[in-house]
């Protein structure tokens, strides 16, 4: 049962999606003909030729556009006429029957094939005449006619080759109409065929036709769309599924799905000008149609409402937000004291550390830091304005080509960095001489760090040093010292690795580094990076 669901879902899915792209299979048809009718402009083409070309486009336009199928038959009827040839005249005869029948055109599809007479009829036209006059009096609704019909299917079947899929699809057809179990014979012949057959159009209707008939309307369903799917893919207007669809849906009260197929079956009646198929679409869309205006009312209706609603609700909810406004203004005055109220027991608190002996040799330590950056920050702003200055100068004399190498070159950003952390070397280790050594202490000895001659502190110190600070994100150590976040990573992970304490330890242990923790020096710290 749930395979079957899935199948019918994926089938419905399939049927709304070439339903929204019909307009590439009729562009493509239309394509076809207009290849044939291009032929038809070659000169000096015989009438047998010519007479094989219209046949073609007949064919094309048999269940696309009627009138346009009768229009090529009065084509060929004329050129058989001029020909003489008595075949060729019961041939357009029965192509001309065949499309006055499913224009609704009873009386003259009849008359024509009663002016055929049975001894003059080809053996490869006899199925032909045999499956006309069988179909033409299907469409009665009258059981003295469709007894005639079924004689006519008889007389079909005895003259078809019992292996063809004409004759299987007939016989198929006969076990239907009487009422016979059909089903593994056209489950079989569904089987054999794809959405390009346009067989398979007929085939599923029936097996839709016999679930209707038992009222089973998931099987029902499934069927139909099978048949409207190899109906749109071979653009055949001349349609019926669309209609049992749309009985369908409305049935079960799905009435936007109703509409849609509704609507559908009637432009394509229109299109293909069948009066018959118009007429039935007809009867059933006023139906549809009313159902789906007073849906369209009711959802109108609720839509008012809805905004009605909504608009009630945006009233309180202006009122609401106005009302926090206010408190929230009330709330921001509170805060405000309570703002001063706390800057003043920090002055206190402030007051009562100062007492604190580590405190004081810590604001020592402190003071020295903010003078050697405002020293720092000084001398930067003193070397941009004098970079300015010569950037200005050569701009004035219209020095570009010096202008342009000293806006290219990286020399003095690369300079001033190395200044940067040679100053930073220095100040970080005048607050702890004894990082280094400490920092080592935790590495295992093969590990350790060795400084070059010269060096201070080296990246990897200087990532740790940073790390001692407060500063732990890698993201902001990688935009300080200039390298990719997976370098900085992997320093990390390496230095964790070599330690000899727990790995989940060792960054807590290189921040106790050099034992300093009076809370407001290790703040300003984090602040100035």
């Amino acid at each position: 049962m749930e395979s079957f669901a899935n199948d019918k879902d994926s089938v419905s899915v399939r049927l709304n999606k070439v339903m929204d792209n019909k307009e590439k299979y009729i562009k493509n048809k239309e394509q076809n003909i207009q290849k044939f009718k291009q032929v038809l402009t070659i000169e000096h083409l015989l009438p047998e030729q010519i007479y094989d070309i219209n046949l073609q486009l007949y064919q094309e336009y048999q269940k696309y556009q009627s009138d346009s199928a009768i229009h090529y038959v009065l084509k060929n009827q004329e050129i058989a006429n001029q020909l003489g040839q008595e075949q060729l005249k019961i041939e357009t005869d029965l192509q001309l029957s065949w499309l006055y029948m499913i224009k609704g055109m009873y009386i003259e599809s009849k008359g024509l094939l009663e002016n055929i007479q049975t001894k003059d009829l080809p053996e490869k036209l006899i199925s032909t005449y045999y499956e006309t006059f069988s179909t033409l009096y299907s469409q009665y609704n009258n059981s003295a006619y469709f007894i005639k019909s079924e004689q006519y299917r008889d007389s079909l079947l005895s003259v078809l080759d019992p292996l063809s899929f004409q004759y299987r699809v007939n016989y198929a057809a006969k076990l239907t109409y009487s009422g016979q179990d059909a089903e593994k014979e056209l489950l079989s012949l569904l089987s054999e065929t794809t959405d390009k057959n346009p067989e398979r159009a007929l085939i599923a209707y029936f097996l839709g036709y016999i679930h209707q008939r038992q009222q089973n309307l998931e099987l029902s369903e499934y069927y139909f769309m099978i048949s409207a799917l190899a109906d749109l893919e071979n653009c055949i207007k001349e349609n019926a599924s669309f209609l049992e669809l749309a009985r369908i849906y409305d049935e079960t009260g799905e009435i936007d799905k109703a509409h849609k197929f509704m609507q559908a079956a009637v432009d394509d009646a229109i299109f293909c000008n069948i009066d018959f198929r118009l007429s039935k679409a007809s009867s059933v869309y006023s139906f549809i149609n009313a159902s789906y205006q007073e849906k369209e009312r009711k959802q109108k209706a609720n839509l008012q409402i809805s905004l009605l609603a909504i608009s009630i609700l945006l009233l309180f909810l202006a009122a609401g937000i106005l009302y926090i406004y206010r408190q929230m203004k009330k709330l921001s005055f509170i805060r405000k004291e309570l703002y001063r109220t706390n800057r003043k027991l920090s002055e206190l608190n402030n007051d009562l550390t100062t007492a604190n002996d580590r405190l004081k040799e810590s604001n020592l330590i402190k003071e020295e830091y903010i003078a050697h950056f405002f020293d720092l920050c000084s001398t930067y702003i003193d070397k941009l304005e004098n970079y300015r200055k010569t950037l200005s100068k050569h701009a004035s004399n219209n020095h570009i080509e010096e202008l342009f190498k000293m806006l290219r070159s990286t020399a003095l950003i690369e300079n001033e960095l190395e200044e940067l952390y040679k100053k930073f070397d220095i100040i970080f280790l005048s607050l702890y001489p004894s990082f280094v050594d400490e920092f080592n202490a935790l590495q295992l000895k093969e590990e350790q760090v060795s400084l070059k001659p010269g060096e201070l502190l080296n990246t990897e110190l200087r990532i740790f040093a940073l790390i001692r600070l407060g500063i732990t994100d890698s993201i902001k150590i990688a935009g300080f010292l200039r390298y990719s976040i997976s370098t900085i990573y992997n320093y990390r992970v390496k230095a964790r690795n070599n330690a000899v304490v727990a790995r989940e330890e060792f960054e807590e242990r290189v921040m106790k580094i050099g034992n300093y923790t009076q809370n407001m020096f290790d703040t300003i710290n984090r602040n100035m990076f």
